[in-house]
């Protein structure tokens, strides 16, 4: 079965995620006991969706964290460069579309927010995708990020690193159909930057009024920011 490395290429990451697209959400409510949905819960809540409204949601997987992001009324599409997760997830029945983080087949400006709910580390140039999602962003349009982060309490922080990583890589080996799959997940996590730093990766790439919340003790954080409107770029 295949894995994917640090370096993160984009071809052995999709052919990775095509493989355990079968069990994928499953697997991971059964790892997070079930946090996954309520971290999905608060996204939606940050990503505050509007009837009317036109929401990308990138790296969306098998499209759950798309069904979820449209109860609001939004019109969301689920885009994903793993053609087996969007496959799926075709029973959600919300629209889907293969893409590339780094170069979107949408004209500028197309979205009035967008979200990337556990995608962004798998990236291969994390600023690079965050200016091409600018780009597909309207003007005072949202960014709304969920990723793994770092817990900022250190009695927390140490047993994140030393014993729920490692417990993350046994429980794959007996719950997903690819378990070194899932040896490359927890690797990612624990090379992921903290809060701060995806912050300022944020704001580097164009994005303005930038802030994180932590949820569950900083295991997991939320970002928001803010494509700054025409009236600011001059």
């Amino acid at each position: 079965m295949s894995r994917a490395n640090l370096d993160k290429d984009p071809h052995e990451v999709a052919a990775m995620f095509d493989g355990v697209a079968g069990g994928y959400d499953r697997a991971n409510s059964f790892m997070t006991f079930g946090f996954d949905r309520r971290w999905r819960t608060t996204t939606a809540r940050a990503l505050d969706a509007s009837p009317g409204e036109r929401v990308l949601d990138l790296a969306a997987g098998t499209g759950v964290s798309t069904a979820e992001y449209a109860r609001g009324g939004a019109w969301c599409l689920a885009a994903d460069f793993s053609l087996g997760m969007l496959r799926s997830g075709k029973h959600r029945g919300v629209p889907m579309v293969a893409a590339d983080a780094l170069h979107l087949p949408f004209a500028d400006e197309s979205f009035d927010a967008a979200t990337i709910t556990f995608g962004i580390r798998n990236f291969v140039d994390t600023k690079a995708a965050l200016v091409e999602i600018a780009r597909v962003v309207k003007p005072g349009g949202r960014l709304v990020i969920c990723e793994v982060s770092t817990p900022p309490f250190p009695p927390i922080r140490f047993l994140y690193r030393r014993f729920i990583l490692r417990a993350m890589t046994l429980v794959g080996r007996f719950s997903s159909t690819n378990p070194e799959a899932y040896s490359y997940l927890a690797e990612s996590m624990a090379a992921w930057p903290d809060q701060r730093t995806l912050a300022q990766t944020i704001a580097s790439a164009g994005w303005r009024s930038v802030e994180w919340m932590n949820l569950t003790f900083g295991v997991v954080a939320i970002h928001r920011a803010i494509k700054p409107p025409l009236d600011s770029e001059a």
